[in-house]
């Protein structure tokens, strides 16, 4: 029999989106098929510190599990981590494949060790590089992008001037840094259009997000901003419909019927968005049952949708992205696809966009977490074998 591959679930965080990543984790670890699996859940609480279910949560005990450790786990409007649990750290003292998770509540030194981690963080302080690069100097196998991707698809200013320069399709935008003078809302709503859409540079799931037509909106949402981050991003008003396209694959890896070796990337179909609040917020997609509808597959036309598969997939490959990631379009009245965005890391809830699509697109929720995990590792592997010394 083959030993189990040990995966540590990493989650929650210090960004605003920490009862996000608490979900994606719950239905992750509720999803992994346990015959090739071990799961581990790490959370890490609102103030940074990393957290072990409790002192007796080695292998083969239910302290590995979530019992305890995730309170209210079946109520999204009041899920949370039970930050009385004790304290870890990753240990990475020696390099390899796995990562020491190291007790130091007990100062017994006991701890356990990991093959891969899913670090199912959203937003800042998880999905911007900053996680990734801890998990890379600790020679860990980690699914989803690396540093890099990770970073600039965080940063919607340096991810659109990006695209920009690749000649792919966005919307007008500003952006402007803390302690820069402000520009006035005349010359921005003459340059963009009105409405105009106010969100801070590094966040997710709408968090900070404001639509403005005056000029005291426009100070209020301004300084509503710049309380997640030190860059703003002043954007155009995009009348259309909102349409997302899943990204699944990596330089390393090929798709065909049996095997993940070789090259190749993939888009799932497109789906469509129809908020029934003025926009897609922070509680319309993850508090409010009634928040939008999902429309899997898109009600556009084969030619529209096969260019936002290709679109994806260019985004994809510009943004140096791995792994997984979600795309997100503006269909303009014309027709015409409009880049909005990249998640890098999104929501991974069973009812959350990027697994419903390819649900839709043929692969199921347990089949693309094994994916995810494959890819990681062969990637690992990979990157293993490049001469890093002279």
């Amino acid at each position: 029999m083959n030993k189990k591959i040990r995966v540590g679930i990493l989650f929650g965080g210090k960004s605003a989106e920490h009862e996000v990543s608490l979900l994606s984790a719950k239905n992750i670890y509720d999803a992994l098929d346990r015959e090739k699996y071990e799961p581990v859940l790490i959370g890490i609480d609102k103030s940074g510190r990393w957290l072990f279910p409790n002192s007796t949560g080695l292998p083969g005990n239910a302290g590995t599990g979530q019992s305890g450790f995730l309170l209210n786990a079946d109520d999204p409007k009041n899920i949370s981590l039970n930050t009385s649990s004790d304290n870890i750290v990753l240990a990475p003292e020696s390099r390899g494949s796995i990562a020491n998770l190291s007790n130091t509540a007990s100062n017994t030194g006991s701890g356990m060790a990991v093959d891969v981690v899913f670090p199912i963080l959203h937003g800042p302080f998880g999905e911007d590089g900053t996680v990734q690069g801890l998990l890379k100097l600790a020679d860990i196998p980690f699914v989803g992008a690396g540093v890099l991707a990770s970073s600039v698809g965080m940063d919607k200013d340096v991810m659109k001037r990006l695209l920009r320069d690749a000649g792919l399709p966005i919307g007008k935008f500003r952006s402007v840094s803390l302690g820069e003078k402000l520009p006035a809302f005349d010359e921005v709503s003459g340059e963009l259009g009105l409405p105009l859409f106010i969100k801070p540079a590094n966040m997710g799931s709408s968090v900070g997000v404001s639509k403005v037509s005056t000029k005291e909106a426009y100070d209020s949402a301004i300084k509503e901003a710049f309380i997640y981050d030190n860059k703003v991003i002043i954007e155009e008003f995009i009348p259309g419909r909102e349409l997302e396209c899943s990204v699944l694959g990596s330089s390393f890896t090929a798709w065909d019927d049996t095997s993940l070796e070789g090259h190749g990337i993939r888009a799932s179909a497109v789906g469509e968005i129809i908020p029934s609040h003025e926009f897609y917020s922070y509680d319309a997609k993850y508090l409010d049952d009634n928040g939008a509808a999902l429309v899997i597959p898109a009600e556009i036309p084969a030619e529209t949708s096969s260019l936002i598969q290709k679109l994806s997939v260019q985004v994809f490959k510009t943004l140096c992205c791995d792994g997984l990631a979600r795309v997100d379009f503006f269909l303009g009245k014309n027709g015409s696809p409009i880049v909005n965005e990249i998640n890098t890391m999104p929501g991974f809830t069973r009812i959350s966009m990027y697994p419903k699509l390819w649900e839709a697109s043929g692969i199921s929720y347990s089949v693309l977490i094994d994916r995810l995990i494959e890819i990681a590792i062969l990637r690992f592997n990979k990157e293993k074998l490049l001469k890093t010394e002279r």
